[in-house]
C-alpha cells in the first residue's frame, strides 16, 4: 500500500476501545509499520508483516511477526530481512496455503515455510508498463491460484503454483484506481479488489472482466482510501478505510454497516473464519488487534441500530434482571 501521502499522527490511546473479551480479544504492540495481519486456517498461528520503514525502499529490514492462538507474540522477527537467506524490504500483503506463507515484497512474491521461516519460493514479476512492479497484496483462491495486486501500476497478476509459479497479467486497467487489498468471493470465486485512489469495491472474473460492486456517488463519499478486504464464514464482506479510520461490513444483501470507527489507520485486515475473529493492523501506531465478530444468530433486525458491542469492540450493556411473577 502506498501511504506516503498520508501522515496524520495518531495516539495509541485511540485504539483502546474497551476490549473486554479475553478469550476473543488481543492487542499486539511493539510492531514496526504493520501492514497485513493473517491467520493460519488451523487457527493456531497468526502472522503480521512489518514494513519497518518506507513502503517502497529496498532496505532489507522488513520482518514478519509470529503469534500464537491467543494473539501473544512468540517471535517478533520470525522472518527478518538480512538474516539467514531471507531478503525482505517492505513486506505487505500475505496469504497462507498449506505449509507456505506467501509475502508480497516489492517486485517479488516470496514463499516461506510457516513453521521454520525458511525461504522456499521466490517469484519475480515483469512490469506491464514503464512503472516498476510494487506488489501490495496477495490472496489465494480455493483452486490453488494466487493473485497479487500492484497498486501503483493498476495491475493484478495471476500466479499458478502448479505450473512452476507461472505469472500472468490478469488485468491492467486504470479503472482499478490503485488496487490495494484482495480477496476471493466465497460464493462466486471471483476476485474482489478495493481501490486506494477512488474508494471503490471491484469484482474481477477469472477472465479479467472488471465491474464495480460499490463506488462513491456524486453526492456521497462513503469511502476514501480502502486498504483491506475479506469475507467471514457466512459470506459477509469487510473492508477497511485507512484514512477515515473505519471498518465496514457489507452483508450478503448489500447493506453497509460501520462496525468500528475512529480507528488509528486500519490497514490490510483479514478474517479468521475458524474462530470468527477480525485481524486489524494499525499502520501508524505500531500495533494490531484481534477481536470477535457478530454472528448471524445474534444479529439485530434491519430496523434496529447496531453498536460496537455487537461486534465485540466494547462490552455489551448489562442485561436486565428477570422480572418476578406478576401479582
Amino acid at each position: 500500500m502506498s501511504l506516503s501521502s498520508y501522515h496524520q499522527p495518531f495516539l495509541f490511546a485511540a485504539l483502546l476501545v474497551g476490549l473486554t473479551l479475553p478469550s476473543e480479544a488481543a492487542q499486539i504492540t511493539g510492531l514496526e509499520t504493520p501492514n497485513s495481519f493473517v491467520g493460519d486456517p488451523s487457527g493456531k498461528d497468526y502472522f503480521i508483516s512489518n514494513i519497518n520503514g518506507e513502503p517502497e525502499v529496498r532496505d532489507n529490514n522488513g520482518f514478519i511477526t509470529k503469534l500464537n492462538a491467543e494473539g501473544k507474540i512468540t517471535d517478533l522477527k520470525f522472518i527478518q530481512g538480512g538474516v539467514a537467506d531471507a531478503t525482505l524490504h517492505a513486506p505487505k500483503g500475505m496469504a497462507l496455503i498449506g505449509p507456505l506463507l506467501y509475502v508480497a515484497d516489492l517486485d517479488q512474491l516470496k514463499g516461506f515455510d510457516k513453521s521454520t521461516g525458511k525461504l522456499l519460493i521466490t517469484v519475480s514479476f515483469s512490469p506491464p508498463s514503464r512503472l516498476p512492479v510494487s506488489l501490495t497484496d496477495v490472496t489465494a483462491s480455493p483452486t490453488g491460484l494466487l493473485y497479487a495486486s500492484d497498486q501503483t501500476a493498476n495491475s493484478i497478476y495471476r500466479i499458478t503454483p502448479s505450473d512452476n509459479y507461472r505469472v500472468d497479467l490478469l488485468i491492467h486497467d486504470e479503472r482499478l484506481a490503485g488496487p490495494a487489498g484482495l480477496a476471493v468471493h466465497p460464493k462466486t470465486n471471483h476476485l474482489i479488489a478495493v481501490s486506494w485512489d477512488k474508494g471503490k469495491i471491484l469484482e474481477i472474473t477469472p477472465e479479467g472482466e472488471l465491474s464495480e460492486l460499490e463506488a462513491n456517488g456524486f453526492f456521497t463519499s462513503r469511502f476514501q482510501n480502502l486498504s483491506g478486504v475479506d469475507f467471514d464464514q457466512w459470506g459477509n464482506m469487510y473492508v477497511s478505510d485507512l484514512t477515515k479510520g473505519k471498518i465496514w461490513r457489507m452483508t450478503r444483501d448489500h447493506r453497509f454497516q460501520v462496525i468500528a470507527e475512529y480507528l488509528p489507520a486500519p490497514a490490510d485486515i483479514s478474517i479468521d473464519r475458524r474462530n470468527n475473529l477480525i485481524l486489524v493492523p494499525y499502520y501508524y501506531v505500531q500495533a494490531a488487534e484481534m477481536n470477535g465478530l457478530e454472528t448471524p444468530s445474534s444479529a439485530k433486525s434491519k430496523g434496529e441500530k447496531r453498536t460496537l458491542a455487537d461486534y465485540g469492540f466494547i462490552p455489551p450493556p448489562p442485561k436486565s434482571p428477570p422480572e418476578g411473577p406478576k401479582k
